[in-house]
């Protein structure tokens, strides 16, 4: 068993989850609007996490904070079809993993804009816990 940054899991932790190839990916990658896209394929997080960091970019934190909290539970349902079991790692190299890692940091952005001091604190030990490369690569929740 190996932690995401490759190195041996020495503390024996559960195995890192691995999601499967999202069709959505090809799509929002092709060009496809966000909305069009989230609506052929309601269960996918990057569908949802695409819609919440265009409408974080628009300012408008609570479109946003309904998209990521969407697009989080969408990936929690498929972490668990995938083996988690709450915790473990979800690793950022893993390219299908990253629609549920950008839902939660888009959670937490728009979180920390309402306020929700609370979700702030708890989504950033949630990307630390799943993959700390993962927090490196989206950046901080709060401004």
């Amino acid at each position: 068993m190996t932690t995401p940054s490759g190195r041996p899991d020495l503390l024996g932790g559960p195995p890192a989850t691995l999601l499967p190839i999202d069709p959505a990916s090809a799509a929002l990658a092709a060009g496809e609007a966000a909305t069009d896209v989230a609506a052929r394929f309601p269960t996918s997080s990057a569908a949802w996490a695409a819609l919440a960091e265009q409408a974080l970019d628009g300012g408008r934190a609570v479109e946003a904070y309904a998209y990521a909290r969407t697009g989080y539970h969408r990936g929690l349902d498929a972490l668990r079809r995938s083996g988690w079991r709450g915790h473990g790692p979800v690793p950022w190299s893993h390219g299908p993993n990253q629609g549920f890692l950008r839902a939660l940091a888009a959670l937490g952005r728009a979180a920390a804009i309402i306020g929700e001091t609370a979700e702030v604190e708890r989504i950033e030990t949630f990307l630390a816990d799943s993959d700390p490369e993962a927090a490196r690569q989206l950046g901080p929740l709060a401004p």
